[in-house]
């Protein structure tokens, strides 16, 4: 095992599966990510990006095998784990009918912040996301860029030691893409915290990731830089190309009927 500053890593899987009635989202996961680091998971919808991050948020049931963030179980340590992670899903967490300070309010008492601590705490993540001009307005109002920093201000309302970012800049124009990627950068160059994310951008990957997973039909392909992954295909090979080697031509449509409209409603949303 690497050697970790704490003697842990962040995140620990090994043989982790789970099963959907017959089908098999994630098929004997071995995976480490690094405390510090920016982790991508990459792979089309089915491969079993999002039901990995579900087990390892404590969001579905752990079925087989082992899962622990900084060292803590999340069959058994599910309480401590949740303590220690900012979650970003894909689907909107973010209520229109409130205004963006209570959105992270309201999060803040979700994660039982101290009562004396709450207004400072809130203030500091909407100031950490730009949004401290545009906190008493409904977040109805916001574009989507805005809600996607709002949405990332609730997940830091505990400061989580780990930052899950499930497909975060779905829907948005390139722009508030990398408004988004920058924010997420600046936060993790100041407080060391790891992030580990879910994306189909394969040129997000490339640019904010220091290492990668590649999925494809539930299972782990290839880990590691982006840069090494594609020193390995020769010359001029892009993330894609790394993604098409090691899945072959055996490419299939992943996602079902639910996932595909939950998608677009996101993108909507967002747009």
């Amino acid at each position: 095992m690497t050697d970790y500053p704490d003697g842990v890593p962040a995140v620990s899987l090994h043989g982790l599966s789970y099963h959907f009635n017959e089908h098999q989202a994630v098929a004997d996961l071995d995976l480490e990510v690094r405390p510090g680091e920016v982790f991508g998971l990459l792979g089309p919808n089915g491969a079993g990006k999002t039901t990995t991050i579900r087990v390892l948020t404590t969001l579905l049931p752990l079925q087989e095998g082992a899962a622990r963030v900084f060292g803590f179980d999340v069959r058994r340590r599910k309480m401590a784990v949740r303590r220690l992670i900012g979650y970003v899903p894909q689907q909107l967490s973010a209520d229109a009918a409130l205004t963006g300070r209570e959105n992270v309010m309201l999060f803040a008492r979700l994660f039982d912040v101290p009562r004396k601590e709450r207004r400072p705490q809130v203030d500091e993540a909407l100031e950490i996301m730009g949004l401290t001009q545009a906190a008493d307005r409904l977040a109805a109002t916001y574009s989507g860029g805005m809600i996607r920093r709002l949405e990332l201000a609730q997940a830091l309302i505990n400061r989580p030691r780990l930052l899950v970012l499930d497909e975060p800049t779905i829907g948005l124009d390139p722009i508030a893409r990398g408004t988004v990627w920058e924010r997420v950068e600046e936060l993790r160059a100041d407080t060391g915290m790891t992030v580990l994310v879910t994306t189909h951008y394969m040129d997000e990957a490339d640019q904010m990731c220091d290492r990668i997973g590649l999925m494809h039909l539930g299972r782990l392909r290839a880990v590691g830089a982006p840069e090494d992954l594609k020193a390995a295909l020769g010359p001029g090979a892009s993330l894609e190309d790394v993604f098409r080697h090691h899945a072959g031509d055996t490419f299939e449509e992943g996602g079902g009927f639910r996932d595909v409209r939950s998608t677009r409603r996101t993108a909507r949303r967002l747009g």
